[in-house]
C-alpha cells in the first residue's frame, strides 16, 4: 500500500461533518473518519480539514484550494456541489469546471484525489423529487470530471444504502454519524486500506413504513425546524457558515480510533 503524510479534505458541510457530533460540541464526519482509518492502517497521518458549511463550489475553489495547495497534501479528498444544486441559478457546467480545476490542480502536486457524488435524495426528502434532474447532471459532470482529471470516484449514487433515510440526519441534508461512518468506509475500500472489510454499501435490514400520522407529524416539525429557516437565510443573503473558520485549518497528527 502507498504510504500517505498529510491528508487535506476541503469542501462543504459534508466534508465539515455535519451531522455527526464528536461528543465535545463539534462535528466529527467522514473525512475525520477517513483519516483515522488511514492512520490505524499505517500507523500516522498528519490531516487538515478545511471544509466549512454553505460554501458553493466556486466559494471552495477560491477559498480553500490555494490554502490546501499550501500544506502540500499528499492526499486529498474534493467534494462541493450541494449548495450548487439547491441554487436559484444552478449551472452544472460552471461547477464541474470548478471541480475540475480542483481536482487537476491538487494532482499535478503530486495527491492522490478522490471524490465523492450525490446520491439520490427523494426517499429522504420528498421535495428533493424536484432537484433529481439536477443531482442526475451534477452527477454526470462529477463522473466526467473524475474520469478526465485521474481523481477516485465513490459514486454514492450507484448504491440504493446510499439513499436510505436511516443514514440521513433530522434535517435530511446532511448524513448522521451512521452515514458518514459509511461513507468514511467507502473511501477507504476505494483507496485499498488495508483491513477495510467488504460491504459498506449492503443493504440496511427492512423496516416497516411509518404510519400515516407519524409522517406528517415528521413532515410538518422538518419544515417548522429546518426548511423555513433555511429559506429565510437564503432570501436575505446569509448562509450558516457565515463568520465561521475551518475546524482544522493546520496539519495535526491524527489520533485513530
Amino acid at each position: 500500500m502507498k504510504r500517505y503524510e498529510r491528508y487535506v479534505a476541503i469542501g462543504d458541510s459534508s466534508t465539515e461533518g455535519l451531522d455527526d457530533p464528536d461528543g465535545r460540541g463539534r462535528y466529527r464526519g467522514w473525512a475525520d473518519r477517513f483519516a483515522e482509518r488511514v492512520a490505524r492502517s499505517q500507523g500516522s497521518l498528519l490531516y487538515a480539514n478545511l471544509a466549512i458549511r454553505g460554501r458553493s463550489t466556486r466559494q471552495v475553489r477560491d477559498q480553500q484550494l490555494q490554502p490546501a495547495l499550501q500544506l502540500r497534501p499528499d492526499l486529498a479528498t474534493v467534494f462541493a456541489g450541494t449548495n450548487d444544486v439547491v441554487s436559484r441559478r444552478f449551472d452544472p457546467t460552471r461547477v464541474a469546471a470548478d471541480l475540475e480545476e480542483m481536482q487537476s490542480t491538487l494532482i499535478s502536486a503530486g495527491a492522490t484525489v478522490l471524490s465523492i457524488n450525490l446520491p439520490d435524495l427523494s426517499p429522504v426528502m420528498p421535495m428533493a423529487r424536484l432537484l433529481r434532474e439536477r443531482i442526475e447532471r451534477l452527477n454526470s459532470e462529477i463522473r466526467r470530471v473524475c474520469r478526465e482529471t485521474g481523481a477516485v470516484l465513490v459514486d454514492l449514487a450507484a448504491y440504493p444504502v446510499a439513499s436510505d433515510p436511516r443514514l440521513w440526519s433530522d434535517d435530511r441534508l446532511h448524513a448522521n454519524s451512521a452515514g458518514h461512518a459509511r461513507i468514511a468506509w467507502a473511501l477507504a475500500e476505494a483507496l485499498e486500506i488495508p483491513d477495510t472489510p467488504d460491504g459498506w454499501a449492503d443493504p440496511l435490514p427492512p423496516s416497516p413504513p411509518p404510519r400515516l400520522t407519524e409522517a406528517i407529524t415528521a413532515e410538518a416539525r422538518w419544515i417548522g425546524r429546518y426548511l423555513a429557516p433555511w429559506i429565510w437565510r437564503h432570501l436575505w443573503g446569509r448562509s450558516s457558515g457565515d463568520e465561521l473558520d475551518p475546524k482544522r485549518p493546520e496539519l495535526t497528527s491524527v489520533v485513530s480510533e
